[in-house]
């Protein structure tokens, strides 16, 4: 194991294939494998982001063995087909083709005195060779994308997996799942793979669906789940790391793998090395440990909450606002500084909940709800069309709460400077 890198090792948002942890207490391989035995249902499996919820499916579905799509690629109906016309190696033009062959008539003619069988083979011989004539037509019939989709899904019998289905507009879900149903009911296998809040979305927009579902819920990770991933890859290093340590990156790796996975790399470079530990210690002292946490919040939550505090381009909302500590931000930053001081897990945050938090920060009287949900829109939309894979959070206008979905925003309202 003396070859191996770390980087080979601590494998975040890939396919861990060293430290990969089936959590077999919970049986969720077995449940997303019965896809694959003529299920005839479709398999929803949902999670919070970074949960492991791809890990898992393309443990039991790879790449190359299924058609994948990644629903925040799809902007349109046409890119869900084509993509699978692509994925299959299919034609979307047949072409139909006629053969004939005709033959003229001859008049055999005989030579004066020659014998009569000689002169008739070589009549015979010249109308083959001589006067054969070919004729062909074709046609050609193209097939929509749609239909050539559906049609190669079926002769394949190959599964079809569609992650952060969630992404796809509500409209096109029903589309889709109505395109499926009859393939599922055949026994295709589908698995549709979403986050938590929306895990009805399939139900809603096809209710011919309903007793159809099987959904696989993936927890979030227990702090003895996640320390399964550095007591497994530090000794392929020819490290260790201690229990203490083991337990710190645990608890702050809220419930997220691919959380754990950047810490044990960041320790990593700490030290320092790439393939070996040679038989030390991988522990750091305190502050080389708090220099982990803050490497990784500015690499991976920086960038999302520098948008969220921006908000739209345009906006007339920037009036100063004073916080209890002394800093000056506006309506955006005193919305993120007010999450930041409730310490949120991957949570619904209730409206009353969050107007509590914005009085704890500020330094003056509380925006009325319109101004709070304006904001919360804003910055939903922005998240929604942000290049993740998944919103960082979403905001639902109707109920009033607010889904916080991303453990990377998470970490950074924990771990990263809200006033740099």
């Amino acid at each position: 194991m003396g070859d191996l890198r770390y980087s080979d090792v601590f494998v975040p948002g890939g396919f861990p294939r060293h430290t990969y942890n089936p959590r077999l207490e919970l049986q969720l391989e077995e449940r997303v494998n019965q896809v694959l035995e003529n299920l005839c249902k479709l398999i929803i499996v949902t999670g919070h982001t970074k949960s492991g919820k791809t890990v898992l499916v393309r443990s039991i579905l790879p790449r190359e063995e299924a058609v994948w799509i990644d629903g925040g690629a799809v902007g349109q109906e046409e890119d869900f087909w084509t993509t699978i016309i692509d994925q299959l190696g299919l034609f979307q033009d047949t072409d139909i083709g006629q053969e004939r062959e005709t033959e003229a008539e001859l008049e055999a003619r005989g030579k004066a005195g020659a014998n009569f069988i000689v002169a008739k083979g070589e009549a015979e011989l010249a109308a083959r060779i001589s006067n054969s004539e070919m004729a062909s037509s074709s046609q050609s019939r193209s097939l929509s994308s749609r239909v050539s989709a559906l049609k190669g899904l079926a002769a394949a019998h190959r599964a079809l997996v569609v992650d952060d289905f969630h992404y796809l507009p509500r409209d096109l879900q029903g589309d889709l799942v109505r395109a499926l149903k009859p393939l599922i009911f055949d026994g295709l296998p589908v698995v549709i793979i979403a986050i938590p809040h929306r895990r009805y979305d399939a139900v809603k927009v096809e209710r011919e669906m309903t007793g159809r579902i099987l959904p696989v819920n993936i927890p979030a990770w227990s702090e003895a789940e996640l320390a399964f991933i550095p007591s497994t890859g530090f000794p392929l290093l020819d490290g260790t790391l201690s229990e203490s340590s083991t337990q710190r990156l645990a608890s702050e790796s809220i419930g997220s793998p691919h959380l754990m996975q950047e810490f044990c790399r960041a320790v990593c470079r700490a030290h320092g090395i790439s393939t070996s530990f040679g038989g030390g210690s991988a522990d750091l002292e305190d502050a080389g440990m708090t220099g982990v946490f803050a490497e990784t919040a500015e690499t991976i939550g920086r960038p999302i909450f520098e948008k969220l505090a921006r908000g739209p381009r345009q906006r007339s909302d920037r009036i100063p606002r004073e916080l209890r500590d002394g800093g000056q931000v506006d309506i955006y930053g005193l919305v993120l500084h007010a999450l930041a001081r409730r310490r949120p897990g991957l949570v619904t945050i209730e409206y009353e909940e969050l107007r509590a938090a914005i009085r704890d920060v500020s330094a003056q009287d509380t925006p009325q709800l319109h101004e709070i949900a304006r904001v919360l829109k804003h910055m939903s939309d922005i998240a929604a069309t942000d290049q993740s894979s998944t919103p960082v959070i979403d905001f639902d206008e109707e109920d009033k709460r607010l889904h916080i979905t991303d453990p990377f925003f998470v970490f950074y309202l924990r771990w990263g400077d809200l006033d740099r």
